[in-house]
């Protein structure tokens, strides 16, 4: 038995098969798209989860909200709690909390139980989100780590695009509840697959909290949590009410919205790739891009998305921007600490979440107090805060901006 076997209970990359290894990815990349989808679910879905639970628009976009203030809070939390126990066995546990958490969601007879429901959903998320994206190095060769690594990404960016219209086409045709039964279901399958394709993966090193929270006092990590909280909290104050921005300024009906949204996630889908590929040589560059873009777009929409067909061009422009969005982060966040993947992992996945909860709350107060459509002029103006810091702030060296 090798050294590797000795401390980690499971030999390395390079003695498993490549087939198991990447089998693994695929295993977490499913995950990740999973808890991803399950969190921002209810974005398409609050006008009907409104009526049936007999909430506001606004106060139904706090199921949002509490999902993502859980997660924030949980994500390094639960990292350190870890200590060196075997990952396969977390996030199997993890995975389990998120399908019992999407059941009572569907079951939900009030608003009180939903809460319950979105705090267990929020638990599991920022768990697995936050386990799972540092585990693809160990999974596979090293030429194949950047490759493994922007796979289990992707499943980030593309439920971020494709969940949300998903689960709005389902909602449609079988009601709201279905859509939170189809997660529970995707959970089960994650689950298997997690127990079966993963090998043991103790933890490398405990990391204490303190650890965790130290990486705050590098500057480039920073800006990068910086503009993360700029960005994905403008996307969230406007995306969380789009469908009643699009019911309200283009007066479409339920079956359009879900087409909309579809547009939406295909042209972000793309915008994954595209960032990917431009944040590996310049997370700066990429990340101006992307805030300029959403800026423009999100304070277009209310002037310009009277027109079906121009509302459907101004959500492929949105799509396409933030899709980039989770990728260009993300690398930022791992080229200003690549000494401590996990830690800095745990540390994004908390101010991400919390900036989707921070959005979805100033997107309802602002919906409920001053009118649908300002939601869009809260975030363009804070992608701008984003398209500020990026220029200002400090990036990592290796990043060549």
């Amino acid at each position: 038995m090798t050294q590797v076997e000795e401390s980690t209970g499971t030999p390395p990359a390079q003695q498993r098969s490549p087939l198991s290894g990447w089998l693994g990815v695929v295993a977490l990349t499913l995950g990740t798209f999973t808890v991803v989808t399950s969190e921002m679910l209810p974005v398409g879905l609050l006008t009907p989860m409104g009526e049936s639970l007999r909430v506001s628009e606004g106060v139904a976009g706090l199921t949002l909200t509490i999902t993502g203030l859980v997660a924030a809070v949980s994500s390094p939390v639960l990292v350190s709690m870890l200590g060196k126990a075997d990952r396969r066995m977390a996030l199997c546990a993890l995975v389990a909390v998120l399908v019992i958490g999407n059941l009572c969601a569907a079951w939900a007879p009030n608003f009180g139980i939903m809460v319950v429901a979105r705090i267990l959903v929020g638990i599991g998320m920022g768990g697995v989100w936050a386990i799972a994206a540092g585990l693809a190095v160990r999974l596979v060769p090293a030429k194949s780590v950047g490759p493994a690594t922007s796979l289990v990404f992707s499943g980030i960016a593309v439920a971020s695009v494709l969940g949300v219209p998903a689960g709005t086409y389902l909602g449609a045709a079988a009601g709201w509840r279905s859509a939170f039964l189809a997660a529970a279901g995707l959970g089960l399958v994650v689950l298997v697959a997690a127990a079966v394709l993963l090998p043991r993966l103790p933890a490398e090193r405990a990391i204490p909290l303190g650890g965790v929270m130290g990486l705050f006092g590098n500057a480039q990590v920073r800006t990068g949590l910086i503009v993360v909280g700029f960005v994905v909290t403008g996307h969230f104050a406007a995306y969380t009410y789009i469908r009643p921005v699009l019911e309200d300024v283009s007066g479409v009906g339920a079956g359009m919205i879900g087409t909309l949204l579809l547009v939406y996630g295909v042209a972000g889908v793309a915008g994954n790739f595209l960032a990917g590929a431009g944040a590996t040589r310049s997370p700066r560059r990429t990340l101006l891009v992307i805030s300029a873009v959403m800026a423009a777009t999100v304070i277009a929409l209310p002037w310009l998305g009277g027109s079906v067909a121009l509302a459907a061009v101004l959500m492929a422009v949105w799509g396409l921007s933030y899709g980039g969005v989770s990728v260009s982060t993300q690398t930022w966040i791992l080229l200003a600490s690549p000494d401590a993947r996990e830690a800095a992992s745990s540390l994004f996945v908390g101010v991400f979440n919390g900036a989707i909860a921070l959005g979805a709350l100033i997107g309802g107060l602002a919906a409920d107090g001053i009118g649908i459509t300002a939601v869009m002029w809260v975030g363009g103006a804070l992608a701008v805060g984003a398209l500020v810091t990026t220029t200002v702030g400090r990036s990592p060296a290796s990043a060549g901006a």
